[in-house]
């Protein structure tokens, strides 16, 4: 688990846990109103959340203004990769999904938050001082962290989207059940 996570701890978001935009909001609101931690991303991430927003049926707009938010509102997430160091990743299940390990050796990230959690094998990148996490996990950490800000941003983000708490849960419940479930029962 995350308890130890610093304010000022990097994550390399993967852009799987980017695309469902319930659970991207919820996660940069973490970052961003609350400091939990700093998010950080490759660019190759960001071309595979446009390809993925794509398949989701967002609009060339609704996909160029998401971006344009992400990378104003965290103009430092962006990690640029060199190739000699995406070299130098090991082996993963997923030979595509290099590019977040080498971000997160770039930036000395300890963490990668995924869903693709098969893809990161902890073997792998041991090593490296890098572990991987679900958005579940990560968010449940969070929470038993600072339970009281976590609300917070629950409440942050129903006022945004001019819902009730309970609607965004309900939206976070499919991705986040373990998180949804204890946050529920506060």
């Amino acid at each position: 688990m995350l308890y130890g996570l610093s304010n000022e701890e990097s994550v390399v978001l993967d852009a799987c846990v980017l695309a469902p935009m319930p659970l991207c909001d919820f996660l940069l609101l973490c970052a961003e109103k609350r400091g939990f931690f700093r998010p950080l991303w490759s660019d190759e991430t960001l071309v595979e959340l446009h390809r993925t927003l794509e398949k989701f049926g967002c609009s060339a707009n609704q996909i160029e203004r998401r971006l344009r938010f992400m990378r104003n509102a965290f103009p430092e997430a962006s990690v640029l990769v060199s190739p000699s160091l995406l070299e130098t990743v090991p082996a993963i299940p997923d030979s595509g999904d290099r590019h977040v390990v080498a971000a997160a050796m770039q930036a000395n990230a300890r963490s990668i938050v995924t869903f693709n959690l098969r893809h990161f094998p902890q073997r792998a990148l041991k090593p490296f001082g890098i572990s991987v996490f679900s958005p579940d996990e990560f968010l449940v950490s969070l929470f038993y962290r600072d339970p009281l800000r976590i609300l917070e941003i629950i409440d942050a983000q129903a006022y945004q989207i001019r819902q009730t708490k309970t609607t965004v849960l309900d939206r976070l419940k499919t991705d986040l059940p373990e998180f949804v479930a204890l946050v529920g029962g506060t």
